[in-house]
């Protein structure tokens, strides 16, 4: 679904990532690690197509990214539910209509999928805070909210990135319980976390590749995590 060939980066002169070479199968459960700065939002940018690579190829869907128009790869990225570290919303708009926003800039009529939208919401427990506007909401609860939104159109993959940095223990269980159940259900799932306590716990209830980015490069992390 995924495949980076000998994949680099640069920016402001300077290369960020060298000679990344990953192939993400379908159904796959993938954890991405390593320090602050090493690369890992930048390398799920690349992931779907929010960035170009600077030599060395990344293709989605059996489709070289560089050779897709703009609206090829908006269409691409229907495929492809992000969950963002800073977990943006439009402040102004209850969680329901923040949560459907991909239905309504994609064409569709909101109101024809109002029962699955509330399915969704009733899935990652927020049907009590349907009405709220975002700045009423706990970090949790933000969190969750913008896994639903990633996964409202349905997509084959999800990329996290860094969805428990700014909330607790119990919460980051029950967001990776969210992710699990999607892994389970086939989608392919790619987390980039620095926590390996949730890499553990992942661990414990599925089958999980673990990825590390040193120096630069990508690596396979060792089985003591």
């Amino acid at each position: 679904m995924i495949e980076l060939e000998n994949v680099a980066y640069s920016y402001g002169g300077g290369e960020l990532l060298t000679d990344m070479t990953l192939s993400v199968p379908p159904g796959s459960f993938h954890f991405l690690t390593g320090p602050s700065g090493s690369g890992k939002t930048t390398f799920l940018k690349l992931c779907y197509g929010a960035l170009q690579a600077t030599s060395g190829h990344v293709r989605l869907f059996d489709r070289d990214v560089r050779g897709l128009s703009r609206d090829d790869v908006a269409l691409m990225r229907r495929k492809i539910g992000v969950v963002h570290q800073d977990c943006q919303f439009l402040d102004h708009l209850p969680v329901t209509e923040n949560v459907a926003l991909p239905l309504a800039v994609s064409g569709q009529d909101v109101a024809d999928n109002e029962a699955d939208l509330k399915e969704l919401m009733a899935w990652v427990g927020l049907t009590a805070r349907a009405d709220a506007v975002p700045p009423e909401l706990s970090g949790g609860e933000r969190q969750r909210a913008a896994l639903a939104r990633a996964v409202i159109m349905s997509p084959d993959v999800i990329l996290a990135d860094e969805p428990t940095g700014n909330i607790d223990w119990d919460m980051s269980q029950r967001l990776l319980m969210l992710l699990v159940e999607l892994n389970r259900m086939g989608k392919t799932v790619l987390v980039a976390t620095h926590d390996l306590g949730l890499i553990r716990a992942a661990k414990a209830q599925v089958q999980t590749r673990v990825l590390r980015i040193s120096n630069r490069r990508l690596q396979v992390a060792g089985a003591d995590l």
